[in-house]
């Protein structure tokens, strides 16, 4: 009863997080269940039928609350489906160990971009509205859930910040677009891990745990996404993104640094993220007071209508 308590506070946690910036669920969730000696592929499976509830409800709060762009859903969607399916298929017969290092250094050039990117200059309104291209979603698709089946998480991590990036879709858009589609890629890492290692080998309690606790959340973090201003929301995604992805850098076979020099790393990134979001908060005060706001469908957070932030 212990632990499915815990997975229970940890779905609500994660999915909190999650769809407020756009990841973090399936790392945070699978996290947890290798540290319960869970298998690799069980952990993923557990966690990835857990997201077809929580993606479901996460992705009706969005569409409710304006924050789901319906073509980025499907263009990246449908190919990050066939990428789970095949990751989920293969699991048991890949490591992802010399992977994981490589994708990690391209997310955290990504996280620094748009860490920064948001922080100087605010959302990148010269492009905002531009469409997202098929060659660049359909490829981000396939790699994103290859990677989110065999890691157990990752369609946050590698979709949320290269669209970001792009700066032709605003952050809440972003976060809310990559949340609903995830819908697509639950369904089929479930059924890849269905038929490569069966239902026998999967805790359903556990399943219903993490399900109901990311039920509750998802809602609440779909509301909550669309208060924050967008120059915040990007400074605070970036921070999660170099965070995440300095932590794995550190622990991996590459570095393999001291407890002493990983923490030491963490407090110092986690001083400046908090420097940046605290810095983007009062640019975006101040640029409220010097423009009239204009608050409709397409400008829900209370931006300024002609504001760089």
């Amino acid at each position: 009863m212990r632990s499915l308590l815990l997975l229970a506070l940890v779905g609500l946690g994660a999915q909190l997080v999650d769809g407020s910036l756009g990841m973090a669920y399936g790392v945070t969730s699978t996290t947890l269940l290798l540290a319960l000696n869970t298998g690799a592929a069980s952990a993923s499976a557990t966690v990835h039928l857990a997201e077809i509830g929580t993606t479901l409800v996460s992705g009706a709060a969005h569409w409710r609350f304006g924050n789901v762009d319906w073509t980025v859903v499907r263009r990246v969607g449908v190919p990050g489906a066939v990428g789970a399916f095949a990751g989920a298929t293969f699991l048991s017969s890949l490591s992802t160990a010399t992977a994981a290092p490589i994708m990690s250094l391209i997310l955290l050039a990504l996280g620094l971009y748009v860490l920064i990117r948001f922080t100087v200059a605010g959302l990148p309104r010269d492009r905002v509205g531009l469409p997202l291209r098929k060659r660049f979603l359909g490829p981000l698709g396939l790699v994103a859930g290859f990677v989110d089946a065999t890691g157990g998480g990752g369609w946050g991590p590698v979709g949320t910040p290269a669209i970001l990036a792009s700066g032709r879709l605003e952050p809440r858009r972003v976060i809310g677009s990559i949340d609903t589609s995830e819908f697509l890629v639950a369904v089929a890492a479930s059924l890849g891990f269905l038929v490569g290692i069966g239902s026998e080998n999967i805790n359903f309690g556990w399943v219903g745990a993490l399900l109901l606790g990311g039920m509750i959340a998802a809602p609440i973090a779909a509301w909550l996404v669309r208060l924050v201003p967008p120059r915040v929301l990007g400074s605070a995604v970036g921070g999660v993104i170099v965070l995440t992805n300095i932590r794995t850098l550190l622990r991996s076979e590459w570095i393999d640094a001291p407890d002493a020099v990983r923490y030491a790393c963490y407090l110092v990134v986690a001083v400046l993220w908090a420097a940046s979001v605290t810095w983007s908060l009062r640019r975006h005060l101040a640029d409220r007071q010097a423009t009239p706001v204009a608050v409709g469908p397409e400008n829900g957070t209370g931006e300024p209508a002609t504001a760089s932030s």
